[in-house]
């Protein structure tokens, strides 16, 4: 196979592309259209190399403080899925200043976004999500409950910490390519409403991937880890179905309405039946988003959001036909209409190997940080507030983790970071900034995300992807067998198929509303690092405050 780009070319705005042809046939075609990339001058393993590692990793330390300003800011703008406008701009602005070319509005969102800087192959994509949780509003430092704005939306899974972690990574490397006039392209890009499932799909589709070499991610965690190989855990596909009824009089004439909220009930009912005779590494859950408008209104109108996960792709369709025809079910029993919206995906995630090896000798090179005692007794604080073993930080890296066979994987959470992986040789590097034991998607989460933990946990991830994008630089013999891999292990006998349909769209007004109600308030709490050097300062927080 060869890919038809020229050696050299220029990588293009994903707004730009044309989108790929949907379902197994566009994906071949497309995988088909790939190749290895051209040969550029290769530096090799040795002494030349490391001394180039070793000063990307002593840039990203001189510009710890950046990387915390940047970490503080975006965890003050606290923005759930599709509404991360004050986080882009902010991002955009920092990487256009630094001679990044920025294409905006990718896939048809307003918060999507790519950055581009350098020419010619590989090109290296580095990314990360924005987005937050809703009502995890959280004061950093403190080791309880204490929300800065009640029932605001908060950095409660560390989002905030990954695209800092990643342009300094970035600043690093450019650097060193000017100085040794490395051919490649670096492409920096975000994650989307991720907690929606919301953004990368829409990304594949419109082709911001087409023309990556590899792909470096990273997600906060509580060590560093890195694996590959298929994951424990599930892809997802996110379904809102709506009912339609008749209204009446729910106590003069409720023989003459419909109740559209009694079809929801009915669905929910009987997906909760049929979980018994689900296999047990599925996972499905729900919320009514609308239950109708007063009591004493029969509802003419009822939705209900379902999250179906599943470990392949075979069984998460399977999953969703089975949510379609409760759906249907509920809507003859109570005489309603019903229609239903894909508003995310995910694909089950498959790691590449020799980008996982190759990043895991930079994390062995980096290690992890050094913690102070305030940081531990932070940690050890919400430990105990939490019930949990209150075993501090980590002191020592993860090991790399193997694949996963299909018959141990019990399920668990979803991350649209597997399709990408289903498309360019991609890894996911967990980096300590956050404290182990936590619940996840919870206010906790936050109390470590705007403190030295997540400080020291950006700088530290930031020089294994500075390194490591050096090592697929100045390698492109390592791309090839990334490819290589790719190819002839990964995608042998599983081709990617979107689980997004053609006609399925971002669905943009998600989370408006709730930022509508509270970043008035919430913008009086951004950080400004004009006045305040952290924002633990800003905020007046003693750090650590404990019980």
């Amino acid at each position: 196979m060869k890919r038809s780009r020229a050696f050299g070319r220029m990588i293009v705005g994903a707004a730009a592309l044309a989108a790929c042809a949907p379902g197994s046939l566009g994906t071949a075609l497309r995988l088909a259209a790939q190749s290895s990339p051209a040969p550029s001058r290769s530096i090799g393993p040795g002494p030349k190399l490391a001394a180039m590692k070793k000063d990307a990793a002593a840039d990203v330390e001189n510009m710890r403080e950046l990387s915390q300003q940047m970490v503080d800011q975006i965890f003050s703008y606290a923005e759930l899925g599709y509404q991360e406008f004050e986080t882009s701009k902010y991002l955009t602005g920092m990487l256009e200043k630094n001679g990044f070319r920025i294409e905006r509005d990718i896939a048809g969102m307003p918060t999507g976004w790519t950055a581009t800087w350098g020419s010619g192959r590989p090109v290296i994509a580095l990314g990360s999500d924005l987005d937050d949780i809703p009502q995890a509003s959280q004061k950093p430092g403190v080791a309880y409950q204490a929300p800065i704005i009640a029932g605001a939306p908060g950095h409660g899974e560390g989002h905030n910490s990954g695209m800092p972690l990643q342009l300094t990574a970035a600043l690093a490397v450019k650097k060193i390519m000017e100085r040794e006039h490395l051919s490649g392209t670096l492409k920096l890009w975000p994650g989307v409403a991720e907690e929606l499932g919301g953004g990368k799909a829409y990304f594949v589709r419109a082709g911001v991937f087409k023309d990556v070499d590899i792909c470096l991610f990273a997600h906060v965690g509580s060590n560093f880890n890195l694996s590959w190989g298929d994951r424990v855990g599930t892809g997802v596909v996110s379904v809102e179905y709506t009912f339609k009824g008749e209204s009446a009089h729910a106590a003069a004439n409720p023989w003459r309405g419909r109740s559209a909220l009694d079809a929801v009930e009915l669905m929910d009912i009987g997906w909760n039946f049929r979980r018994e005779h689900l296999r047990l590494s599925q996972r499905s859950h729900y919320v009514i988003t609308n239950g109708g408008d007063q009591p004493n209104v029969v509802p003419s109108n009822a939705s209900v959001w379902y999250y179906f996960r599943e470990i392949d792709y075979p069984h998460i369709k399977e999953l969703r036909e089975i949510g379609d025809t409760m759906a249907k079910a509920a809507s003859m029993m109570t005489n309603t209409e019903v229609s239903s919206k894909v508003t995310g995906a995910a694909w089950p995630q498959h790691f590449n190997k020799v980008v996982a090896e190759t990043a895991y000798e930079n994390v062995k090179a980096v290690g992890v940080p050094k913690w102070s005692q305030e940081d531990v007794t932070l940690a050890t604080a919400i430990q105990k507030e939490l019930s949990q073993p209150q075993r501090g930080l980590t002191t020592e890296i993860g090991r790399l983790q193997g694949p996963v066979r299909l018959e141990d994987n019990i399920g668990g959470g979803s991350d649209d970071i597997g399709d990408v992986s289903w498309n360019v040789p991609t890894v996911t590097l967990n980096y300590p900034a956050n404290i182990p034991g936590m619940p996840g998607h919870n206010w906790a989460n936050a109390i470590s995300m705007a403190t030295p933990i997540a400080h020291k946990g950006v700088t530290a991830g930031a020089k294994v992807v500075a390194m490591t994008a050096l090592d697929f630089l100045a390698r492109p013999e390592l791309v090839q067998e990334a490819w290589d891999y790719f190819r002839t292990v990964q995608t042998k006998d599983q081709k990617y198929q979107p689980l997004l349909a053609s006609g399925d769209q971002p669905i943009l007004s998600t989370n408006a509303k709730t930022m509508e109600q509270y970043r008035p308030e919430m913008k009086q709490f951004y950080f400004d690092p004009s006045k305040y050097k952290t924002y633990l300062e800003q905020l007046g927080i003693k750090y650590p405050t404990v019980r």
